[in-house]
């Protein structure tokens, strides 16, 4: 995300909160291009490791990317419909891991 100047990553640590994922990565991009490039660099990088999305749903058109990795859920949003879904809010229980650099450090309560 961050090679591609993805902005606001941030990482909800949701084990404790849900049976589906164990976390929420999120980020912003500020145009449809860099979107649809933040996306496929994820998938590249991931498919590099072997490692192939269970599940990929919206389009860059719509301002909103999400790919299940089943252990992890990337969400990749404009800045306009991360404000309405707001998923930062929903899941306010949610400890965030801080990001800097590419590195998460320790889980954070």
């Amino acid at each position: 995300m961050q090679e591609k100047k993805a902005d606001e990553v941030a990482v909800l640590d949701v084990r404790d909160l849900t049976s589906f994922t164990e976390y929420f990565v999120l980020c912003n991009g500020e145009s449809e291009p860099q979107l649809r490039t933040i996306s496929r660099n994820i998938e590249e990088k991931m498919t590099a490791s072997g490692i192939r999305p269970h599940h990929l749903e919206g389009k860059s058109e719509n301002g909103w990317i999400l790919m299940d990795y089943d252990d992890f859920v990337v969400h990749i949003f404009s800045p306009e419909k991360r404000s309405f879904y707001d998923l930062e809010r929903l899941w306010a229980d949610a400890p965030r891991i801080p990001v800097s650099n590419g590195a998460s450090a320790k889980v954070t309560r």
